[in-house]
């Protein structure tokens, strides 16, 4: 690939973003907006977008989500969900939490998924899960996220399920100095981020794809 070539692929991911961003539903734009000037900052609208597919083509029944205030993915997953199955969401901080719970209330008359919201660190809450029960587990947030559920992904995942990791350039940490494209960032989420690419490289039952949908997802399976 020569130069035009890679920057035609950058506009190309600006216009994925934009085009995402617009088709979103009217009430996905308000959560996103009113979550945003709570201070919590949502992910890519085409990595939420994504998320829906995948959970509707899969038909995942039993998903975890950990995350940090990630409103806009948990609309996403509920809906493709259909009003079935459960929906566990793991939020380390309890103003995120609070949105979450927030969300589950105002779906509760209009879905029929089970969602539950645990205050907790994915390290803390996530052992104490059944082993093979979940079809999905979608990771975003903060750094402590990652290693911690790549961990117990294999023992949670019923045969054949799959994690997501997201936001797997880095770029929607607070602190992101570039993240992974910037040798020299040295910040926290960056530096977990490429700790676990090569925990996932060198896990030799594990099978991945690193995919440029929104700010980057990382997908795996385990053999």
């Amino acid at each position: 690939m020569n130069k035009t070539s890679y920057t035609n692929l950058s506009k190309a991911w600006e216009f994925t973003e934009s085009y995402a961003l617009d088709e979103q539903r009217a009430y996905l734009q308000e959560v996103r907006s009113k979550v945003e000037a709570q201070g919590h900052e949502q992910g890519s609208a085409a990595q939420a977008r994504f998320l829906r597919m995948l959970v509707g083509l899969t038909n995942a029944r039993s998903v975890i989500l950990v995350g940090t205030a990630a409103a806009v993915e948990t609309i996403e997953i509920i809906d493709a969900m259909h009003g079935s199955g459960q929906l566990t969401v793991v939020d380390s901080s309890s103003d995120g939490a609070a949105v979450i719970r927030s969300i589950f209330n105002d779906l509760d008359n209009v879905s029929d998924t089970r969602m539950r919201v645990v205050n907790a660190t994915a390290g803390v809450f996530l052992p104490r899960l059944n082993a093979e029960d979940y079809d999905l587990i979608v990771v975003t947030g903060d750094a402590s996220n990652y290693t911690a559920t790549f961990q117990q992904s294999s023992r949670l995942l019923k045969q054949g399920g799959a994690t997501i990791f997201t936001d797997m350039m880095g770029f929607a940490a607070p602190d992101s100095s570039g993240g992974l494209l910037n040798p020299v960032d040295r910040e926290p989420k960056t530096l977990e981020l490429r700790s676990l690419l090569n925990l996932v490289e060198n896990d030799e039952h594990t099978e991945s794809a690193l995919i440029p949908v929104g700010t980057g997802m990382l997908l795996t399976t385990h053999q």
